[in-house]
């Protein structure tokens, strides 16, 4: 996953699909343009000095053990993993990540990746969290928590290859469901496979290229987190948001409406 850019139809604040994007006004694209043409021409030297004033190495994959949040969540992953299984049984109801981030859609044009957010784009997501409370409480002492969301990939599902924009952040994968079929349920960053695995961490540098395939009958599921990266200064002066968050933020609030409103419906009961 890259960046911290969060994409397919949205929704009018009811439940009625609307079926597109909501049309770009002339700001919006001067300010996308703006973005693009000129953000491409400094990304790489505002990263070389995010990376000189970087607290942890300059690695593509990082050893969960430098990072000691990541205890207490491997070591209530069970739970996690009850709260997750749960929320995605109304899978129905929960928008691939393309319906809230518009930048996603070119990675996930078979509307096969799914997820349910808990923190986004640095805010907390209140409703949602009531749906997952054990796992709340473990994301909320996570420091430099940008985003925090229960990710599934469908079986078929494959991301191409595509990086991330900053290396103010970086990309924390818990894993939950992970397929039996692991040699066809793959992440590749910088063309090195990894595997994810039930109750342990993959944590890498978003900026690195990486691709990812399920080519198993199976569903993955993992808790995916964002976290700013910790540095001194003047680098942290560079750990700025997107100014596309407020379209994220408006989609995940209609789709986080609806989700409370269906799964009252249904007689929500929760992990058992």
């Amino acid at each position: 996953m890259q960046g911290t850019s969060a994409h397919g139809p949205q929704h009018d604040g009811h439940s009625r699909p609307l079926n597109r994007t909501p049309p770009r006004t002339p700001a919006r694209s001067l300010m996308r343009y703006v973005v693009d043409v000129y953000g491409r021409r400094i990304r790489d030297a505002v990263n070389r000095i995010v990376a000189r004033y970087s607290e942890i190495e300059d690695s593509d994959v990082f050893d969960p053990s430098m990072f000691a949040w990541t205890e207490p969540l491997q070591a209530n992953w069970r739970a996690i993993h009850d709260e997750a299984l749960a929320i995605l049984g109304l899978r129905e109801d929960i928008p691939p990540l393309g319906d809230i981030s518009p930048d996603h859609q070119r990675l996930d044009r078979r509307r096969s990746w799914r997820t349910f957010f808990l923190w986004g784009y640095g805010y907390r997501i209140d409703a949602n969290c009531e749906f997952a409370p054990a796992t709340a409480a473990l994301v909320d002492r996570v420091p430099g928590l940008i985003s925090a969301m229960f990710s599934l990939h469908e079986p078929g599902t494959h991301l191409p290859r595509h990086h991330g924009v900053t290396k103010g952040m970086i990309t924390c994968h818990l894993g939950l469901k992970i397929p039996a079929d692991t040699d066809n349920c793959v992440i590749a960053v910088n063309d090195t496979h990894h595997h994810w695995a039930p109750g342990r961490f993959f944590i890498f540098d978003d900026t690195c290229h990486h691709e990812v395939w399920n080519r198993t009958a199976e569903d993955r599921i993992i808790l995916l987190l964002h976290i700013r990266r910790p540095l001194r200064a003047p680098g942290s002066w560079l750990q700025t948001g997107s100014p596309f968050v407020q379209d994220a933020k408006r989609n995940m609030e209609s789709w986080t409406e609806r989700f409370a409103r269906n799964a009252n419906v249904r007689g929500w009961r929760g992990a058992e």
